[in-house]
């Protein structure tokens, strides 16, 4: 998992990205079994990046066998300003 959070990460900055935000949410129960498998691990990455590195970036979670399902969406202004209060908070509560 660590190898493929690493390979995103990286195809993203070679693409000109800014990660903001990056939490390893760890194992996890799926809603329902994929490819006969009941858990997953779920990392979470948010970014700021141009508008063609989504599709790269798809491309490379679909290459990937170790992948077997992502969700990328953009956010609209008030999930940013949500999103950027949940992570001064988080902050906080680590200091």
């Amino acid at each position: 998992m660590k190898e493929a959070v690493e390979n995103t990460k990286k195809l993203l900055k070679d693409n000109g990205a800014e990660i903001i935000n990056e939490e390893n949410w760890g194992l996890r129960k799926l809603a329902y079994p994929i490819q006969k498998k009941s858990t997953g691990f779920y990392q979470l990455l948010e970014f700021k990046a141009p508008a063609n590195t989504i599709e790269k970036l798809e491309v490379a979670y679909r290459r990937d066998e170790k992948i077997i399902r992502f969700l990328t969406f953009k956010l609209d202004k008030y999930a940013v300003k949500y999103a950027e209060r949940r992570i001064a908070n988080k902050k906080v509560k680590e200091n």
